[in-house]
């Protein structure tokens, strides 16, 4: 079990000398969490909604972790030792603005005060209940307050804006009671200083973005090809203090002692970074000056936070928090790396798993050779942990060593298949290899189709595919996954393609392509050298093949007729299906491009139905047996057809959270589809309810889970679909024997003689995923692995969520194995 805590924004260090030292973080992924600043482990962490993004954390009082969240609506204090929450307060205000939170030693009335401006209201709020103390509002309409200042010891609060960007304005406030004690307005001169940027950029060209900057009178102009670091001086006039060609981040101001203040630049140097801290009023000198060797996989610098401590010669030492490109965290200390998180891990876009290699000969792959130091090494270990003589050092070495040469964390393929390698792609662009025995990470590579470039202004990671799964008897080669992306958020952006080896995580080819990536289909068919073939589809309903080979072509020839697709549209509530027609009729003649043609299209009515969740069949999901014997020696044919597609609708107005409508107004409607023909199989409605819903389908059966608003109660319900049209030979024999032909083939448009068994359970969590097991031939029963709202795993045999349960089985049913009818299914703690 592995927790972390995503992209860091924000970080406050909490370094006094009493207690453990810690810094406190908020993340892209609206996570807040306290770590370790020996280490980098966690001390506790809150995982926030999606939409409570956090504005401002701080620390008060030494004991209290400050968050502000929701647009600056939400005010916080949690414990800070243990992470527990002590008090949470609402602020509202007259209009959307700026959230700016301010920790200060300001009292009222024996009470220590945070000042909060959120939502064109300022707010002082007391650190040990979170009651509003005073309240002022600022309802002009064009005021953009930019900041919020309490000189130190100082009864005045200083709020300063724009207004209608062309007024200064500056009021000054009563800190003990919210008064307002004066407003002045200046209005911008028109012969005030003015340097064209041009002047300052020279032979810079490009795009120029201005970086703000907390340190006072500095800022820096940003450019493709530099960075310029501007200092304002006397009567407005800009200075060049420095220009640099490498890629560089300023980190805010920290004060470091009475009216002296400092700050970070860190610049990339090859393979080197390098970190200086200058004085804030002297550019030209340097407090410190170090330089730390990076890992390239981590791409470049993109924040960077300092902190300082006193040194036993009592001159300032610092150590820097720094968050790279891809996402990770590291703490420099001292020229060093003290420690690094991988926190790229808590936004994984998509994984697939890949087969580990095969042991030959018994000798593992992973090619661990100890030579005669390092086995002694290891039985004096042993030894002194047998005789009790062992340091913590010692019992932790030892414990790695034993978890090194355990079976389940080797880097082979184990007989049962359990061992594999987990290949997760996350928001950074970033691949890594996961081992699935013990977690640790095999390898991590930096996608270079995935970096931001003059061609690929803004690119994004979509999916992960297998590309290449070579038989077991092919060792001289590796398994390799496809990386699809694209060039900006929008479906007709142009798409990237990465093909990665997936032992070592090198990318040994990658494609920017001249069309866009709606959709990838992934065909049941591979060529030669085993390397599955790919129907990328762009935003015009083009088709284009991958791999680019004479032999794709050839076998996709072949197969023309047979491939089927289809898209659906959220949005408009439109599934439509599509075949090929012929090849792309463009200007440029292209071969592995094929036009598409509408087979078919369901629109569901806007004004009742909205599309909240679709679900299909795994690709390779092996059926072990078409028939299902039941009691009394009868036989049931299961419908099985990997074109099978379940759709769930819930009316407009029920989209929302749960609660925000009455079961009136809300219902749940689940289709089962055929994506070939665009036949309604199944269509059922269930009143009162409403989503999130989850489901997976697998075989015959469909299982979802939805929240019914007249029980006030999550359900599961369960659909298995049948095949009547082989229902005529029942002859049991038959089928033991072989003689009854079950691998006839079947068409979609044969006429669909199916039937339906369903069955509704209450269930007692909320859940955030739903998955079935799966095995090679499709023996072992099924297992429901349902993943709760409090980040556990619960597996559910599928039996529980039989459609033929009734309250008394007949003998016959119990002997099949059906379990007596609850209303609710079972949930059983493992301690």
């Amino acid at each position: 079990h592995q927790q972390y805590i995503g992209k860091v924004k924000q970080a406050v260090f909490h370094t006094h000398k009493t207690g453990r030292k810690r810094v406190v973080a908020s993340t892209e992924q609206n996570i807040i969490a306290t770590l370790d600043l020996r280490s980098g482990e966690i001390f506790w962490r809150h995982v926030l909604g999606p939409n409570d993004v956090v504005d401002g954390i701080d620390i008060a009082l030494g004991k209290y972790v400050i968050t502000l969240s929701s647009g600056g609506s939400i005010l916080r204090a949690w414990n800070l030792p243990d992470g527990q929450m002590v008090w949470e307060s609402s602020l509202h205000g007259p209009k959307h603005s700026k959230s700016l939170l301010l920790t200060t030693n300001l009292i009222i009335e024996k009470d220590n005060a945070l000042i909060v401006f959120s939502n064109g209201r300022l707010n002082a709020v007391s650190c040990i209940d979170g009651e509003v103390l005073w309240k002022k509002d600022f309802e002009e309409e064009s005021l953009e307050v930019q900041q919020v200042i309490q000189p130190p010891g100082s009864d005045f609060i200083y709020v300063v804006g724009f207004a209608a960007s062309s007024q200064f304005q500056m009021y000054k406030i009563n800190a003990k009671n919210g008064e307002l004690l004066k407003h002045e307005s200046t209005a911008f001169s028109g012969r005030s200083q003015q340097t064209p940027v041009s002047n300052l950029l020279e032979d810079s060209p490009g795009l120029a973005v201005i970086i703000h900057s907390s340190v006072t009178g500095i800022f820096a102009i940003k450019t493709d090809a530099a960075t310029i670091f501007i200092r304002v001086i006397g009567e407005g006039k800009l200075e060049v203090v420095e220009k640099t060609n490498h890629e560089t981040v300023v980190s805010d101001a920290l004060s470091i002692s009475e009216g002296q203040q400092a700050f970070a630049l860190v610049q990339h140097a090859g393979s080197n970074i390098h970190l200086t801290v200058k004085p804030a009023h002297d550019w030209d000198s340097n407090l410190l000056k170090e330089s730390i060797k990076m890992d390239q996989q981590r791409g470049f610098v993109h924040k960077v936070f300092i902190n300082n401590y006193i040194r036993t010669d009592r001159s300032h030492g610092f150590r820097a928090l720094i968050v790279m490109e891809d996402h990770s965290l590291l703490l420099l200390q001292q020229g060093a790396i003290v420690w690094s998180r991988e926190d790229g891990l808590a936004s994984i876009i998509d994984v697939t798993t890949s087969e580990l290699p095969v042991e030959k000969a018994g000798v593992s792959v992973a090619k661990v050779e100890l030579n005669l130091f390092e086995w002694l090494k290891g039985h004096v270990l042993k030894l002194k942990g047998t005789l009790m003589l062992a340091t913590p050092e010692d019992i932790a070495a030892i414990q790695y060593m034993r978890l090194k040469s355990s079976e389940k964390s080797k880097m082979t393929r184990d007989h049962n298949g359990f061992r594999k390698l987990l290949i997760a792609l996350t928001r950074a662009g970033k691949l890594f290899a996961l081992h699935t025995g013990d977690g640790r990470i095999v390898w991590s590579h930096l996608l270079q189709s995935l970096h931001k470039s003059e061609s690929c202004r803004q690119p994004i990671g979509l999916n992960l595919h297998q590309w290449q799964v070579p038989h077991h008897h092919a060792l001289d080669e590796n398994p390799s996954v496809l990386v699809v992306g694209r060039c900006g958020p929008s479906s007709d952006a142009l798409g990237v393609l990465s093909l990665v080896d997936s032992y070592t995580g090198k990318e040994f080819s990658s494609l920017r392509l001249v069309h866009s990536v709606a959709q990838v289909i992934p065909l049941p068919y591979t060529d030669s050298t085993e390397q599955r073939l790919h129907l990328l589809i762009d935003a015009d309903k083009h088709a284009h093949l991958y791999p680019k080979t004479h032999e794709a072509i050839d076998i996709f020839q072949s197969e023309f007729s047979n491939v089927y697709w289809y898209s659906v549209d959220d949005d408009n509530g439109i599934i439509k299906g599509y075949a090929l027609k012929t090849k792309c009729s463009g200007n440029v003649a292209d071969e592995f491009c094929f036009d598409s043609r509408e087979l078919w299209s369901i629109v569901l009515p806007s004004e009742s139905e909205k599309i909240i969740t679709t679900a299909t069949r795994k690709l390779n999901e092996a059926v072990h047996t078409q028939a299902k014997l039941i009691a009394d020696q009868d036989v049931m044919y299961k419908y099985i057809s990997s074109n099978l597609l379940f759709v769930a609708t819930v009316a407009p107005k029920a989209s929302g959270e749960i609660g925000s409508v009455t079961p009136e107004e809300s219902w749940l409607v689940v289709y089962l589809i055929d994506t070939v023909t665009g036949r309604v199989l199944h269509r059922m409605t269930h009143h009162g309810s409403q989503g999130p819903v989850q489901a997976v389908l697998s075989e015959n059966w469909v299982v979802y889970h939805y929240f019914n608003l007249r029980a006030h109660r999550y359900e599961m319900s369960v659909i298995e679909i049948y095949d009547q049209s082989r229902a005529d030979n029942k002859d049991v024999w038959k089928l033991v024997v072989g003689n009854h032909n079950l691998t006839s083939p079947v068409s979609s448009y044969s006429r669909a003689e199916v039937i339906t068994k369903s069955q509704s359970y209450f269930f007692t969590h909320s859940l955030k995923a739903i998955a079935v097991t799966l095995t090679v031939k499709g023996i072992t029963s099924k297992q429901l692995l349902i993943g709760t709202i409090g980040d556990q795993v619960l597996a559910l045999d599928k039996r529980f969520l039989d459609p033929r349960r009734s309250v008394n089985p007949t003998q016959a049913e119990r002997e099949e194995g059906i379990i007596p009818l609850t209303d609710s299914l079972p949930i059983i703690p493992q301690v």
